[in-house]
């Protein structure tokens, strides 16, 4: 689907260097080194092949959303949009391709992370209708050594 000459599509594997890149450059994000390889994206992209968007210009990857679900709840994950084309409409249309992909599939409630120093990012998601919950206390543990990469 093509917005002006931003064309959504399906991520694939192939589209891997070109997002990192994209997530490398993008301010206030976290990522790891084994979640986040290119073996850690296949795996998430073989596991939700139909929720994971990318925004390309002229072959130029310029925006990404990973979306995937577990059958009962959706995530999101890793949202960026390159810094020259932020405020175009184009974080808004690949959310859009997202949350229809994840209703498609029969979820019904879709949760996400920012980091609370992440001010543009929790901004974009309260103005899209996600709001933060002070109920509850996020809490992890790492199975595997990680080395974490924040930009």
């Amino acid at each position: 689907m093509d917005k002006g000459n931003i064309n959504i599509r399906l991520m694939n594997i192939e589209d891997y260097d070109k997002v990192y890149a994209l997530w490398m450059s993008c301010k206030n994000m976290g990522f790891n080194n084994l979640d986040d390889s290119r073996d850690g994206i296949e795996k998430y992209l073989k596991r939700n092949p139909a929720t994971c968007f990318i925004a390309e210009q002229d072959e130029i990857v310029v925006a990404v959303i990973l979306s995937g679900h577990d059958g009962r709840r959706g995530f999101i994950h890793h949202m960026a949009v390159a810094e020259n084309h932020r405020r175009q409409g184009i974080a808004e249309f690949l959310l859009e391709h997202a949350l229809s992909a994840l209703k498609a599939e029969g979820i019904n409630k879709v949760a996400l992370l920012v980091f609370n120093r992440n001010e543009a990012g929790n901004a974009f998601w309260e103005a899209q209708g996600f709001t933060a919950r002070n109920d509850v206390t996020y809490r992890n543990k790492a199975l595997a050594e990680l080395v974490r990469i924040d930009t």
